[in-house]
């Protein structure tokens, strides 16, 4: 499956989509107040990705299991500290609203834990490359 991400900036405009199998999506997210750059920041966007992710996985493995969810919460948090320095101290919780018992929401949770894929890249660190070095 071939992801991409595209932002196009220039003065108070900003172009974002998305693709997944060449399934485009646009996204809107506002240019800075003085045009240049997103308003929100690679580091939300990113611990977005990671609350994006456990929510689609809860109900993909929801639904192989037969569990009707009502509702999910994914709150994620952590830290950056010095231009150029990684995330630190990156955490969530989740809270699941369902009608199913509390232990098989727990085991659910743990499962989707394991098999997210963000998650799963995160916790491996993957090489990303520049490819046209800056041309």
């Amino acid at each position: 499956m071939t992801i991409t991400a595209t932002i196009k900036n220039n003065l108070l405009q900003n172009d974002i989509s998305v693709a997944t199998e060449g399934n485009r999506k646009e996204i809107a997210i506002p240019s800075k107040p003085k045009g240049q750059g997103s308003l929100v920041n690679g580091g939300e966007l990113l611990f977005l990705s990671i609350a994006t992710c456990f929510c689609n996985d809860i109900y993909r493995e929801a639904s192989r299991r037969k569990i009707n969810i009502k509702s999910i919460e994914v709150n994620v948090s952590g830290e950056f500290g010095m231009e150029g320095e990684p995330a630190s101290n990156i955490s969530y919780n989740v809270n699941i609203q369902s009608d199913t018992p509390k232990n098989e929401i727990i085991e659910l949770i743990n499962h989707v834990d394991t098999v997210a894929e963000i998650h799963n890249t995160l916790r491996k660190g993957v090489k990303v490359s520049l490819q046209n070095e800056g041309e």
